[in-house]
């Protein structure tokens, strides 16, 4: 054999030799990359996993309603879930069904309030307030749920009317869970002269009334109500009344009580 032909086949077999070493370098790093990214996807989805169970650690503790349904002081009606307002002598009742981050329900009160304390002092009106936490279940988080038990907190107090017109005229936007937060609530019952007491504040951090409201809500959806506000006047529900007006509605109320 020719010195140059043994020089081409070392060649060829050292070529061959330096692509076998490429070839195990490139699966080496083909291999890296694949245990890599399985390892970055294992810890993407324990951080999710994380998230996912501290989120439904603070769900639970914020909207956790367990144990009996303590009525507020007076409540009325069937299972003690209508707070009444007004002399019980009065003819015609009024039956809201109201929700404290309720836009709509804001709305209402602003425009039929000045009528509706008009009637209730002159006798002649009494109001049942149901309160529930739809928004809550649409939009999230527990507003509905902290704002109605501070309402009912408020009625043990004797001061449910005042208070109830102060979330209202405080009331957040409707994507805002403002209400969510107990010290919130406490600072607006310093508008309510008298409201702010130990034992208020102790209703509204312990949730007192928590699984009153719940059961509250139950009712409204039982009752096969799905709006609020959803305001009767006997059977008749005078929001949905388009010709409504507190004019109309206070010649209803005068017209019933005179009868």
């Amino acid at each position: 054999m020719s010195e140059n032909n043994r020089d081409v086949k070392r060649n060829a077999r050292e070529r061959l030799a330096v692509e076998r070493e490429k070839q195990k370098a490139a699966e080496k790093r083909r291999r890296a990359l694949i245990v890599g990214a399985s390892v970055v996807c294992v810890l993407a989805l324990a951080a999710v996993v994380g998230v996912l169970a501290a989120n439904s650690g603070k769900e639970t503790k914020k909207t956790d309603t367990a144990g009996p349904a303590v009525s507020p002081s007076g409540a009325t009606g069937k299972d003690g879930l209508a707070i009444p307002v007004g002399k019980d002598g009065a003819k015609s009742t009024l039956t809201v069904w109201e929700d404290f981050r309720c836009p709509a329900c804001q709305a209402f009160e602003a425009m039929y309030r000045p009528t509706i304390h008009e009637l209730v002092d002159a006798g002649q009106l009494k109001v049942e307030y149901h309160l529930v936490t739809l928004i809550d279940g649409n939009m999230g988080g527990s507003g509905s749920l902290r704002a109605a038990n501070a309402a009912a907190c408020a009625q043990d107090a004797g001061k449910f009317t005042e208070y109830h017109d102060v979330l209202y005229e405080n009331q957040p936007k409707e994507t805002d869970d403002a209400f969510a937060d107990n010290a919130k609530l406490i600072e607006l019952a310093g508008k309510v002269d008298g409201l702010d007491t130990p034992a208020f504040r102790k209703c509204v951090n312990d949730g007192t009334h928590d699984s009153w409201v719940v059961k509250s809500n139950t009712a409204f959806q039982n009752n096969g109500l799905h709006s609020t506000p959803t305001v009767l006047l006997g059977a008749t529900n005078i929001y949905a009344d388009q010709t409504m007006t507190p004019a109309k509605l206070k010649q209803l109320v005068e017209a019933e009580n005179k009868s």
